[in-house]
């Protein structure tokens, strides 16, 4: 015999609260890791489109600086 569940929208919404209740209770620094990381991807995504309004920089111009040259050192 198949026992059959029904959830209405008000008894279905309560539990999910409850499921994410206990999510962050019991799991907070995964729930902190996945908040982090979803920071980061919106610093990411706002500094590409930013970079899509600004000039280009040279390939050249990024290695002198992470190679610790001073940039005007070449102007």
């Amino acid at each position: 015999m198949i026992a059959t569940l029904s959830l209405n929208d008000e008894k279905t919404k309560e539990l999910l609260t409850e499921v994410m209740i206990d999510l962050i209770r019991t799991n907070r620094g995964v729930l902190h890791e996945i908040i982090l990381e979803a920071l980061e991807e919106v610093g990411l995504a706002n500094a590409i489109i930013d970079g899509r309004h600004n000039e280009f920089v040279a390939e050249d111009e990024i290695f002198s600086i992470l190679n610790g040259e001073d940039s005007e050192d070449k102007i």
